[in-house]
């Protein structure tokens, strides 16, 4: 008997087969256009198409996720883990770890607007090479930003259903442990964030009515 799909796990892993399983028919993702080191394909198969920004395999394609060498409605899932900070603050420059522990680890854009946007741009681009029906799988997650909150995630679907994308399902990674300086513990203002997001987006014309 098939054990129960869950909307939480603490394995991203877990998460990713049961979106696969789900929602994807072939079982398999066919594109990552923010490749890195494949570190979600340790015990997944890899995509057919790798695509970076900077490369860091051999086998990854040098490639923008807002422009990519693909055809108009050729794939049929894509696996998007795109960057989810922003700063142009003094952090960039301090060399005390405790202040940019997590910037020294994660990709970023200068500003908010500048990150939203290019979620935007990349979800129009991967809408034109998905099929009907194709996948896009959106890991994201909600931030403190210079004391103001950022439900990335809602933003996300909301832009997601204007560009023309069903928000088909929703899974929660959980974190039992978390990076954390040593400012952000004595400035706290908000609850610190011990999760993350999968959104399952689909390219389809049903559409979704609240009211």
């Amino acid at each position: 008997m098939n054990s129960l799909i869950k909307s939480i796990s603490y394995n991203q892993t877990e998460i990713i087969k049961w979106i696969l399983q789900l929602h994807v028919p072939s079982g398999k993702i066919d594109c990552d256009p923010t490749y890195s080191k494949g570190l979600f394909y340790k015990d997944i198969e890899e995509p057919i198409y790798k695509f970076d920004i900077y490369p860091q395999t051999d086998d990854t394609v040098k490639a923008d996720s807002r422009n990519l060498p693909l055809t108009d409605n050729s794939i049929n899932c894509i696996m998007f883990d795109p960057p989810f900070l922003a700063t142009s603050g003094k952090s960039l420059k301090d060399n005390d770890t405790s202040h940019n522990i997590i910037l020294q680890r994660f990709s970023y854009y200068p500003t908010e607007k500048e990150l939203f946007q290019f979620y935007i741009d990349s979800m129009k681009e991967f809408y034109r090479i998905l099929k009907d029906n194709g996948i896009l799988i959106f890991k994201c997650q909600d931030k403190i930003s210079q004391g103001t909150q950022y439900l990335s995630h809602y933003f996300i679907i909301q832009k997601a259903i204007e560009l023309g994308y069903y928000p088909k399902d929703l899974f929660v990674l959980l974190a039992k442990n978390r990076l954390t300086a040593d400012w952000q513990i004595k400035n706290q203002k908000h609850a610190r964030k011990f999760h993350s997001y999968f959104i399952v987006l689909q390219k389809s014309s049903k559409t979704v009515e609240y009211i």
